[in-house]
């Protein structure tokens, strides 16, 4: 560790699960001063992927939720300072300005400030009842409270990516009639697959939620009574709630003022440094390098938030870390789990594997050439596994037999040659 005196002081600007679990880190790799978390939230942080699926559907409270105690914050000796803003950073004289006006100095710097919901040039939107989207714990609250009041539990959901889709399978286990509005051709269009996407559209389907694709909602009429979605084709729906899930916003802003590098977010290296020596950015912020993939790459999960938060805090304690991680995610629908691991962008073949006597059970293989990139499970937990270790490995894959459910799925036998 590099020589650290009592009087230093980090900053930590957002208290998400980048900005929690690097304070916590930084305790861990021996880092003696002053560490100084903010956040605008007035609630203990918290844990977000249950959001759109459990804290929504269920009365639970929001300290089931918790990412640490409010008690764990005092024995690490965080300073956790909840509903504050802060305004600027000044480089040259290292410190931050809070909103009331008042500043803190710093020694190393954290940018944490994740992504907010991203609300589209929506005429009418403004005016709309029961519009909601969501990002933090109290969104869903208010999605939750709202769906209470309503009569007829008419809700349209505008946008079919993964937050979209998990809301909509919530709200109709909550007993809400649910319609999909996608602007693309088909679901998860950016992110997926077209097999995974037609698996999810069947799944919604199959639970009564209608999805419409090609759908671009260009105005909101409201009545007393309703709201009326208006597509630009002249498609009209009805809604007593509306909810807007069409993709984040990174918080950028506060970096790009301090002359930051901005780049699909904020740029930095394999230490999560920016090209301010002395101020890191980490979580869904962030623009990184991906050496597995050697890509540049904005991720928006909770790995990368982990991951590159344990790499800052030791890069900030002295010690030679870089970032390799194999990105993974996971998405619960109805009874259905997803888990995905590795990066499919380039995939020029994509093996199903389905597993006999399983309903819903199998996984997608994405290959370019011979190389697998990614793998996507559903309810299979055993092919997440065993893909997250062949892709770790670089070894080659069998197709053939990788295709074949009468084949016995273990890496000894799926294996071709070692590289």
């Amino acid at each position: 560790m590099s020589d650290l005196s009592n009087n230093k002081t980090c900053l930590v600007i957002g208290a998400s699960h980048a900005g929690v679990n690097l304070a916590f880190a930084l305790r861990r790799e021996g880092w003696p001063g002053k560490i100084i978390l903010y956040d605008t939230d007035t609630s203990l942080p918290y844990h977000r992927p249950p959001l759109s699926k459990t804290y929504l559907s269920h009365a639970d409270s929001l300290e089931k939720n918790v990412l640490k105690s409010a008690q764990s914050y005092v024995q690490e000796q965080i300073d956790l300072q909840l509903g504050v803003k802060v305004e600027s950073i000044n480089r040259e004289k290292k410190s931050i300005t809070l909103e009331d006006g008042s500043r803190q100095s710093y020694d190393k710097l954290v940018i944490a400030t994740g992504a907010r919901a991203f609300l589209p040039p929506i005429s009418g939107m403004d005016t709309a009842k029961h519009l909601y989207s969501l990002r933090t714990a109290e969104d869903a609250l208010h999605i939750r409270n709202g769906f209470q009041q309503i009569d007829n539990k008419n809700v349209v959901v505008i946008g079919g990516g993964y937050i979209g889709l998990e809301i909509a399978a919530s709200l109709k286990k909550m007993g809400g009639e649910v319609t999909i509005l996608e602007r693309e051709e088909r679901v998860l269009s950016r992110v997926s697959s077209e097999e995974l996407s037609s698996f999810f559209e069947k799944l919604h389907t199959d639970n009564g939620v209608q999805i419409f694709t090609n759908k671009n909602v260009a105005a909101i009429n409201t009545t007393d009574t309703f709201n009326e979605i208006i597509c630009s084709d002249g498609a009209r729906f009805t809604a007593d709630m509306i909810i807007v899930g069409v993709g984040i916003r990174v918080n950028e802003e506060l970096a790009a003022a301090a002359g930051l590098e901005i780049k699909n977010g904020i740029k930095v290296d394999a230490t999560a440094r920016t090209n301010d020596p002395d101020i890191f950015a980490i979580g869904d912020c962030t623009y990184h390098h991906n050496p597995h993939y050697d890509c540049h790459i904005r991720l928006e999960s909770v790995q990368n938030a982990v991951d590159q938060a344990k790499v800052a805090a030791a890069a900030i304690c002295g010690r030679e870390v870089t970032y390799d991680s194999i990105p993974w995610f996971w998405s619960d629908q109805y009874q259905v789990k997803l888990q995905i691991v590795g990066l499919s962008q380039g995939y020029n073949e994509v093996i199903i594997r389905e597993e006999k006597d399983k309903d819903n059970c199998f996984s997608l293989w994405y290959f370019n050439l011979d190389r697998l990139l990614a793998v996507a499970a559903i309810n299979h937990g055993k092919a997440y596994v065993l893909g997250s270790k062949l892709i770790k490995s670089g070894q080659q894959i069998d197709k053939s037999k990788l295709a074949d459910p009468l084949e016995d799925f273990k890496p000894a036998n799926l294996l071709l040659t070692s590289k």
